[in-house]
């Protein structure tokens, strides 16, 4: 797909395929981010995990999928990079839909500990090639708001997440989330590679070089930056709302699980 000219842009590219796409993208990628803090407690009473090993055996698990989600971040910041970034929608996508529709088939801690390490992987290139993605596709005039509409768009999947729990139970919560991502994967085959790629893939310029965040000063401190301002949303949507149960009762909040 070619780069429109910066002066000769329309507000309906804000809806053209790959902006919404890469919505939805992020829609399921963040429904099944937060299902698990969702149905963290009754997926491990389902799996007969002790009331007393409830809050371990929920940190050991998150704990996998972040680990995931950190190897999936660079391993497809790399891909994304040398191969483009469709190619880092269609096999993230892949992963961790066929790890959502397994997580409806398990019968043990491990296996659901696994299934959360791979579909951690699979989670962290969703959004980071898909608003690439839209950034190299729309103008720079209104880069912005396609951004922004990837981003709302994507926190309504929490919503989601939270209605289908409660009309579901955990494992077919799971299928559900696995399903709309194999779905969206049908959508994305008539998503065409961003012509801004396309171009400097046909330079000789080195692509997908983790190296390079750390040859240059400014460039790392713009990394660690990121990385901040990243930091306390996770601290919130990870830690706080995920065992928020156990921080209810500490405070004396009665809690029902």
């Amino acid at each position: 797909m070619k780069l429109v000219n910066e002066e000769n842009y329309s507000y309906k590219q804000l809806l053209s395929l790959p902006v919404l796409v890469a919505a939805m993208g992020y829609f399921v990628d963040i429904y099944d981010l937060l299902l698990f803090s969702i149905v963290r407690i009754p997926s491990l009473k389902g799996l007969h995990v002790p009331a007393s090993q409830l809050l371990e055996k929920g940190v050991f698990l998150i704990n996998l999928q972040m680990a995931g989600m950190l190897i999936g971040g660079i391993l497809w910041g790399i891909i994304g990079g040398k191969r483009g970034r469709l190619s880092v929608l269609f096999e993230s996508i892949t992963l961790y839909s066929l790890a959502n529709i397994a997580n409806g088939f398990i019968v043990s801690v491990d296996q659901y500990a696994l299934l959360r390490f791979i579909a951690g992987i699979g989670l962290a290139g969703e959004l980071g090639a898909g608003v690439t993605l839209v950034a190299e596709i729309l103008p720079k005039a209104i880069r912005g708001y396609g951004t922004s509409i990837v981003a709302a768009v994507g926190l309504l999947g929490t919503v989601l997440a939270y209605l289908v729990a409660e009309a579901f139970d955990w494992k077919m919560a799971y299928i559900i989330g696995g399903g709309m991502g194999v779905a969206l994967l049908l959508l994305r085959f008539n998503v065409l590679e961003s012509g801004m790629f396309s171009r400097v893939k046909e330079k000789n310029i080195k692509r997908g070089n983790i190296r390079a965040l750390f040859t240059s000063s400014q460039r790392f401190i713009k990394y660690l930056r990121c990385i901040m301002v990243g930091l306390p949303i996770w601290f919130v949507i990870g830690i706080l709302l995920t065992f928020s149960p156990e921080f209810g009762k500490v405070v004396g909040i009665s809690v029902s699980a």
